[in-house]
Order: C-alpha cells, then sequence, then structure tokens
C-alpha cells in the first residue's frame, strides 16, 4: 500500500474555503477563523478552538409538528391510537365538506347530503371508540 501514494506534498485533510461573501445558512457551518467543518454537537471548533457561533432559531418549520414520533409524544398515544385519532380528524373534516362538495337544489337532496354528513361522523365516532380501546393503559399497582 506505501507503494501507491508517491511524494505527496499536502496535508491529508484540509478544511473546507470558506467565502467571505454573505451567504444563506445551511446545514453545515464553518469556523471563521480556519474555515473548518464543526463537529455535529461540538460548541468550539477542533481545530483552532474558536467558539461556534450561536444562531437563535427563531421560526420552527411547520413540518416538524407532524412528524409520526412528535405527534405520539405530544398526545401521548401508542400507533395504533394515533392512527384511529387521524382517521377519526379525517372523518370529522369529510362530514364538514360534505355540504361544500354538493350542492342541494331540492329537499331530497338536502336529506342526501344530511345521511352523508350522518354516516361520516358515525365513522368518526368509530374511529375514536377504536382508539379508546386501542390505546394501551398501565395498570396500577398497589
Amino acid at each position: 500500500m506505501a507503494e501507491v501514494v508517491h511524494n505527496t506534498q499536502q496535508e491529508f485533510w484540509r478544511p473546507p474555503v470558506v467565502n467571505r461573501e454573505p451567504v444563506t445558512p445551511s446545514l453545515v457551518q464553518a469556523c471563521e477563523g480556519c474555515g473548518a467543518e464543526f463537529i455535529v454537537g461540538s460548541r468550539y471548533c477542533h481545530i483552532c478552538g474558536a467558539a461556534r457561533e450561536v444562531i437563535p432559531v427563531t421560526d420552527p418549520h411547520w413540518a416538524r409538528h407532524l412528524e409520526l414520533h412528535n405527534l405520539k409524544q405530544g398526545l401521548g398515544l401508542p400507533l395504533a391510537s394515533l392512527i384511529a385519532f387521524v382517521a377519526g380528524v379525517g372523518c370529522i373534516l369529510a362530514a364538514l365538506t360534505a355540504g361544500a362538495v354538493y350542492s342541494e337544489r331540492t329537499v331530497l337532496e338536502w336529506e342526501a347530503v344530511q345521511a352523508f354528513r350522518i354516516q361520516w361522523l358515525l365513522a368518526a365516532v368509530a374511529a375514536f371508540v377504536a382508539g379508546i380501546l386501542l390505546k394501551k393503559t398501565s395498570s396500577v399497582k398497589d
């Protein structure tokens, strides 16, 4: 293996070149002093020891709240109950939008739309009951 590399004059690892122009923030941060990339979670540069600039998070991304593990932790539900809860909320939204989708011109059509709403609300109730039944309760020991 030693015979593969001949007359190497540069270092094995070099820090990335840092542009001094204003750049939009990215996921990778580089040291202001030497230009080395910071190690994940470090407070100081591992090359020159300069402190890492703290970027305050002012506007969290809204999609973070829709992640499944965040929903599970926030609601305190197991996966099966969470799926039933989301299905119940979807059924309620479908019941609310049934009137916007269908236009009623006669009493018979109005009754049909009301029947659709009743069916969606019954499906929501069934989903919520299934979520309650699927929720694991911890037994309290005396």
